[in-house]
């Protein structure tokens, strides 16, 4: 398998899809663009390694559950009726996401990109938590005393021979070449901290680092590598907005490539699903039915995110609904191949020019219909 698309790992909220529909784009978006290469469903993947997940699994009421158990719990509730994603679902502290991480960890520690050394780091006196720069009280448990403590922590070494972000991590063509985020990824310190104190989280005492876990964003990166090698893919994916790949990149830096498979990020814009209540209106006036209004909504979209990466303005949704209309109104009773395979191409090449052009948007939402006909006939 060449490409895989997954989802940049959402983190595991307080929301569920039915009311904050906006978390899942880069779902449907992974989904989408899997569906056009012919590729079965892959997994939805999710972050729970946070401070507010932990501090819901200590507040929560009721008996003490554990706390893999709880943030399962949590995901079923997102979806729709406890549906579970035909791909299956998969966290960044599952086994096989923890070994794989232990694997690239130990890779770069015998390659010197990474080192187990003596740190001075800001630390809670009431409870253990790295507090990170600045006079503020700890956002674990709120407390004010705070004292410079030193102790065995993991470290990475930015590479001083390329960019925390270049080309060849991002899947786009030349063109559409975020310039800016490239410029931004590497406004970051030559030497990150990449072990953290948190409750829950893969485990670093394998390296001696007791009480400590290894930081999410480095994690986040394990889970997509994870989940690729799962469908022996040789390049992984990730959906992400550009504001969340600035904030991961530079230690996602000595994370995106292990035993042949290359991690990228494919860029995507957030939508404003809190708006399109307004296109009632040009709903009605169309007849749309209630599958077109979902086929716009839920597919077509968190495709177009992967074109407008800056985001979806809300006075732009009736103009996308009439050329989401015109394309489906010019479908062809049988998709052409040769179009499709065009289309095909240019998803695997990051060149997103087919989502406005109404002849190849047309025949992948006819491959797409004969698609769900069969499936819905299974």
């Amino acid at each position: 398998m060449r490409h895989l698309f997954l989802n940049g790992p959402v983190q595991n909220g307080p929301f569920t899809f039915d009311t904050r529909p906006g978390k899942a784009v880069g779902i449907r978006l992974a989904a989408a663009l899997n569906a056009i290469l012919g590729l079965p469903p892959a997994p939805h993947l999710w972050n729970t390694v946070t401070l507010a997940g932990d501090l819901r699994h200590r507040q929560a009421e009721g008996p003490k559950i554990p706390r893999q158990r709880f943030e399962a719990n949590l995901i079923a509730a997102k979806y729709p009726s406890g549906q579970s994603p035909a791909g299956g679902i998969l966290t960044d502290t599952d086994v096989e996401v923890a070994n794989l991480a232990l694997e690239m960890i130990e890779n770069n520690l015998r390659a010197g990109t990474l080192t187990i050394s003596r740190e001075t780091v800001p630390t809670c006196r009431a409870c253990d938590h790295m507090t990170g720069t600045g006079s503020h009280p700890c956002n674990a448990c709120g407390s004010t005393d705070t004292e410079d403590r030193t102790g065995l922590h993991l470290v990475a070494e930015l590479a001083k021979d390329r960019r925390v972000l270049d080309r060849s991590d991002i899947h786009a063509s030349h063109r559409q070449q975020p310039k800016h985020l490239q410029h931004t990824a590497g406004n970051v310190a030559e030497r990150l901290i990449l072990s953290r104190t948190r409750d829950h989280g893969i485990d670093l005492s394998p390296l001696g680092l007791n009480g400590l876990v290894l930081d999410p964003r480095v994690g986040i990166h394990a889970t997509v590598l994870a989940a690729a090698r799962r469908r022996e893919a040789d390049t992984a994916v990730m959906t992400i907005t550009e504001n969340a790949a600035n904030h991961i990149a530079a230690h996602g830096q000595h994370f995106r490539e292990h035993d042949g498979t290359r991690l990228q990020y494919a860029l995507h814009g957030h939508l404003p699903y809190d708006h399109t209540a307004s296109l009632q209106p040009l709903y009605e006036a169309y007849r749309a039915t209630q599958v077109i209004k979902d086929s716009f909504e839920e597919w077509f979209l968190p495709v177009f995110s992967l074109r407008a990466k800056t985001g979806t303005r809300t006075d732009q949704l009736p103009a996308l609904f009439k050329q989401y209309m015109r394309a489906h109104l010019a479908k062809p009773a049988a998709a052409d191949e040769a179009v499709l395979e065009a289309v095909q191409h240019s998803v695997s090449a990051g060149d997103t020019e087919w989502i406005t052009d109404k002849q190849r948007l047309a025949n992948v939402m006819a491959a797409r219909e004969t698609a769900l006909t069969a499936a819905a006939e299974i």
